[in-house]
This record gives C-alpha cells, structure tokens and sequence, in this order.
C-alpha cells in the first residue's frame, strides 16, 4: 500500500493525516513524496500513520518486505508456471495478474520485460494478438545484454566472446527485443 494512493482513495489531504494521526506534516510530506522511506521510520510513526488510515502496519510496510529473487530462479518460475498451465492459461493468469505492471512499477525491469516477452513469445506461437495494455512497456529496453548464466559461464570459461554472439542469434525474438538473451523456455525439469 502506498500511503499517497490510499489517501486520494479516502479523498484526505496528507495535512489531514497529520492531525488524525498526530505525526508531524513535514513528515507525512516527505514520506508520500519520497524524501522519507516509510521503512526507516519508527515503529511509533507507522503506528499512528496505520491506525489513521485504519489499516494494519504490515499492510503499509507490504511493498517494503518483498524480496527479490535471483534472475535466474525467476526465469525458471516463470518457465515452470508456463508448464504447469499450459499456453492459453499462462497468457489469462499472467494478464489477470497484472504482474507486468507491477515489477515495472517497482523499477524491476528484468523481471517485467522477461514476462512480458514470455507473454508476447506464448502469444505468437498461439497466434493470440497481443496485448496492447503494455505498448508502453514494449517500448523499452534492458541497457545490457541479459545472459543465461550458463551462457555467461560457458563464454567465461572457454575465453570465447563467440558463444555469447551465437547465443544473440540464436535468441528468441520476443525477448531479444528487451536485450534479454532467451533460447530455451519450454524444455524445463
């Protein structure tokens, strides 16, 4: 939960959340507006922040707790969830679930781009028109390259630049247009 959202859903000033919760204004402010992280305050201000907005603290703290896996165990859920369902379903629970959206939204862009070309890849081969919701999204672009690790590994170890070229071509075109370099998303154990 983010403390501005739930105060425009409430239709409440953040000058209104100081008084009904009795933490200073400047600290509301820099809180909503990004000076302040909510996860450093102190129990106390969080307390009375919850207890105004009428809301559990771990809901407020929620966005703040989420760890972040390892690219590569995400790929493999991601793949693995695409077994397990089946294409069609993959492409109704992954849209449903508005995943996309959120890793982007939490500046997660490897994971957003990565199922979004999964998405996209899955679409094709079930001749499925894409979705157009993520337009802006498809609009971008990883700054890297983004390797399997056992490419990356393979590369390092014969000293061969050469693999890593051939993995570019050899990519799959939904997720070589994000810079994510992806042959392999169907042959998983």
């Amino acid at each position: 939960m983010i403390i501005k959202d739930e105060l425009l859903k409430r239709r409440l000033s953040m000058y209104r959340l100081a008084l009904m919760s009795e933490v200073p204004y400047a600290t509301i402010n820099d809180i909503c507006n990004g000076k302040a992280r909510l996860e450093k305050c102190t129990a106390e201000t969080i307390y009375r922040i919850a207890q105004a907005l009428d809301v559990p603290m771990e809901e407020l703290l929620a966005p703040f707790m989420k760890k972040r896996p390892a690219f590569e165990i995400f790929k493999s859920t991601i793949c693995h969830r695409l077994k397990e369902l089946g294409d069609v379903e993959f492409i109704i629970k992954t849209l449903e679930g508005q995943e996309i959206r959120t890793y982007y939204a939490e500046s997660w862009y490897p994971e957003s781009l990565y199922l979004l070309a999964m998405l996209d890849y899955v679409s094709r081969e079930n001749d499925i028109p894409l979705c157009s919701e993520y337009d802006d999204i498809r609009q971008c672009r990883l700054e890297k390259p983004l390797y399997p690790s056992g490419i990356l590994a393979l590369a390092a170890v014969d000293k061969n630049e050469q693999i890593l070229r051939e993995a570019e071509a050899e990519a799959i075109p939904e997720f070589r247009r994000f810079n994510i370099i992806e042959n392999e998303v169907r042959n998983v154990v």
